[in-house]
């Protein structure tokens, strides 16, 4: 019973891996039951099953993008409003416009082309200096303190989809990758299939030994046919 599994493509190694499982847990073999072998093949084949399809990323980047997209065009409304506001001098409050539009230019008025990372560091200061009191007040005159408030929210809301991504990206790279969890099954199963090789002559093997090998035989099949169709 010769195969070389490392030939064998994710899927058909994950099936060859199901099938035997299957065939040698199926009650008919007493010899293999409870084997502590078949137990590490289980074990390999569900870690191999729970990888070997998973995205390598976490899929948020278009929410982050999103976040980011909503963001900048709070951050850019309110700040094209208070820089046509204060060239109105002939509006009573047109100073308080003028006030607000500096805290704007001492954070960059196009922070929006920053990082993902340097630009949350300047909008957060500048939320600060907006929430300070006498700040606050020239919002409210200016009857823009829910314009604020949405800048504020869309902001608070690019950090936690930001956040999301981080921790799910970490937790990605944290995991044991594909390649070594399908060498790791492709050793249990060599070792499993020379046992049972090994063991093909002796009295409640035989049969064992010739199911696997019918299941050794069709993967091996299906390694020609997909190189024939290449």
């Amino acid at each position: 019973m010769k195969i070389t599994l490392s030939k064998l493509n994710t899927k058909d190694l994950a099936t060859l891996a199901q099938r035997i499982i299957t065939v040698s847990d199926s009650g008919k073999y007493a010899v293999i039951s409870n084997h502590p072998l078949l137990s590490e093949v289980k074990t390999m084949y569900a870690d191999y099953d729970t990888v070997y399809t998973k995205s390598t990323f976490s899929g948020k980047g278009s929410d982050v993008v999103s976040a980011d997209r909503d963001r900048d065009t709070s951050f850019i409304t309110l700040k094209n409003f208070l820089n046509g506001y204060r060239k109105m001098v002939s509006l009573s409050n047109y100073q308080l416009a003028e006030d607000l539009y500096r805290i704007f230019k001492l954070y960059n008025l196009r922070l929006y082309k920053m990082s993902y990372s340097s630009q949350t560091a300047q909008m957060k200061k500048l939320i600060e200096e907006l929430e300070q009191p006498e700040n606050t007040q020239k919002l409210n005159t200016l009857s823009l303190f829910p314009a604020f408030n949405d800048m504020k929210a869309k902001q608070n809301a690019f950090e936690q989809i930001f956040a999301e991504q981080a921790g799910a990206n970490a937790n990605l790279r944290n995991m044991k990758s594909a390649s070594a969890i399908r060498r790791d099954l492709e050793k249990t199963l060599k070792s499993y299939l020379n046992l049972i090789t090994a063991m093909k002559k002796v009295a409640d093997w035989e049969l064992l030994y010739a199911d696997i090998n019918e299941l050794v035989k069709a993967a091996k099949n299906s390694t020609v046919a997909d190189n024939e169709k290449k």
